[in-house]
């Protein structure tokens, strides 16, 4: 049997139904897996070209993008350091191309832009 189980216990003039479906997280795509997977090589190469003030905030941006185990899991931080990262590999004109466009990937499979 498919479909909506309902039971109510007690009250009057009850009406409605509260349906709460969720869409797989994707957090747990292995297509955003391969994307952050690239983003972060592709920062690795950038960093080296990096003047060390900027090279420090990738590194202090890492662990938000990578879901490391110091990262905080709120989506919140981690398009926080999407947008950072970005922010720097555009100030380096062509060279940070390939990291903006990793980075415009990843908020795509995220779904925020």
């Amino acid at each position: 049997m498919s479909g909506d189980n309902v039971n109510m216990y007690g009250g009057s003039g009850n009406t409605g139904i509260q349906n709460n479906h969720f869409a797989p997280s994707a957090a747990d795509s292995p297509e955003l897996r391969d994307a952050v997977r690239e983003l972060l090589r592709l920062v690795g190469e950038l960093r080296g070209q990096l003047p060390p003030t900027s090279a420090r905030v990738l590194d202090d941006n890492l662990p938000a993008l990578s879901g490391g185990s110091d990262a905080s899991q709120a989506p919140e931080e981690r398009h926080r350091a999407l947008l950072a990262v970005a922010g720097i590999a555009a100030t380096v004109s062509t060279v940070g191309e390939p990291v903006v466009e990793a980075v415009r990937k990843v908020l795509g499979l995220l779904g925020a832009v």
